[in-house]
């Protein structure tokens, strides 16, 4: 029997033609980094999500996640991206940044690889199936990794905030 492990540390199990596509995938998405990041942060504003942050900090965030993302998807390993958006969480929590609108970025990046994808291998259909049954499994547990770590983070924030007010009204 396999031991379970939690989800931000275990990894798929992987054949060779599934990492054999991602790798191709990972590279085609570092080839296109500059675009791929550009088009998401205009997506993210066009969504008007970080609306909290300026178009600069969306930026700065877009490239760390984007960065993040692809080293997961290239690596098979969550841990990096869970403690990314913890940390994430931390900055932007203060700021009003809702659990939406994280969850709401990371699927427009979804969105954007996947058009990209869509772009890249329209003349092979097969291909394309092959990668996205490949990818969807890895993005949609890459936005589960996110969602899960702002909502912890979150939650956390909300506790010691109750835990001071608590403190506060105790005489």
């Amino acid at each position: 029997m396999r031991e379970s492990k939690s989800p931000t540390t275990k990894s798929l199990d992987r054949d060779e033609t599934t990492t054999t596509l991602l790798s191709e995938l990972v590279a085609h998405l570092r080839e296109n980094r500059s675009q791929l990041r550009q088009e998401w942060a205009q997506r993210i504003t066009k969504a008007k999500l970080l609306t909290a942050m300026t178009e600069e900090e969306v930026f700065t965030e877009a490239t760390a996640v984007y960065d993040q993302y692809v080293e997961a998807l290239e690596t098979d390993t969550f841990e990096a991206l869970h403690a990314y958006a913890r940390n994430l969480s931390e900055r932007i929590i203060p700021r009003g940044v809702e659990t939406h609108e994280v969850v709401g970025i990371v699927l427009l990046l979804r969105d954007v690889l996947a058009r990209s994808l869509f772009a890249k291998y329209q003349a092979d259909f097969a291909k394309l199936n092959r990668i996205l049954d490949a990818y969807e499994p890895a993005a949609n547990r890459i936005a589960n990794t996110v969602a899960v770590g702002f909502v912890q983070e979150r939650e956390r924030i909300i506790r010691e905030q109750q835990e001071a007010i608590r403190e506060l009204s105790t005489p």
